[in-house]
């Protein structure tokens, strides 16, 4: 029997493709357990949320820290204690540095609202509809220390329409992110994704 895999989920505010992936997890019957949900901002809700599904919720504020890195290697010793094979970042609204990223290489995975190598950062939606592309979505990848780079794990397409404003096109393409991401997380706790370089590759079957 395969055993139980550990995920820590982080987020900054809601945390909404924390709460697909919790449904998911739970209406699957995944073979994981969410360890712990972790955010860098002790009134994000999405706090609340883990607590009322039984789950240990931790406040780890930024601003309690002088500067980034001890930040992280606070934000490292929380998570260490819950010995996660993965770890989530949900709307996490903090750039991860170097020596954070290379802890957890392989296991550290992120959602990105832009089809990437395309639109990085913020704004991605105004970016979208700045540059007049067809084409719109988000992006399931492994993080590396280039921000919002790393190998493509899943990705999700939209159309962008003629009349969209910023809003309705972020609305289609969160609808889009809460459905790859718990399917993308759900392929690493099975042992379906394999890292080869740059590339993430699909094992078509698990022993």
């Amino acid at each position: 029997m395969r055993a139980m895999k550990r995920i820590v989920i982080l987020i900054s505010g809601r945390g909404s493709n924390m709460e697909a992936i919790l449904r998911a997890a739970a209406a699957e019957q995944w073979p994981a357990t969410i360890a712990a949900v972790i955010s860098n901002k002790a009134d994000a809700s999405g706090l609340k949320t883990a607590e009322a599904a039984g789950i240990a919720a931790v406040a780890i504020a930024h601003r309690d820290y002088p500067d980034r890195d001890s930040f992280d290697a606070a934000l490292a010793s929380a998570i260490d204690r819950f010995e996660p094979d993965l770890v989530v970042l949900a709307g996490f609204m903090r750039i991860l540095t170097p020596d954070f990223v290379h802890r957890y290489h392989g296991r550290l995975m992120n959602i990105h609202p832009s089809l990437l190598p395309s639109f990085p950062g913020l704004a991605t939606h105004q970016q979208a509809l700045d540059a007049g592309v067809k084409f719109h979505g988000a992006t399931v990848h492994f993080v590396t220390p280039q921000l919002d780079h790393g190998p493509i794990v899943a990705q999700a397409v939209v159309p962008v329409h003629e009349d969209d404003t910023e809003e309705l096109l972020a609305a289609r393409v969160l609808a889009q992110e809460h459905l790859i991401y718990p399917r993308a997380v759900r392929d690493f706790i099975e042992g379906r994704l394999r890292l080869d370089g740059d590339r993430v590759r699909r094992v078509s079957s698990v022993d």
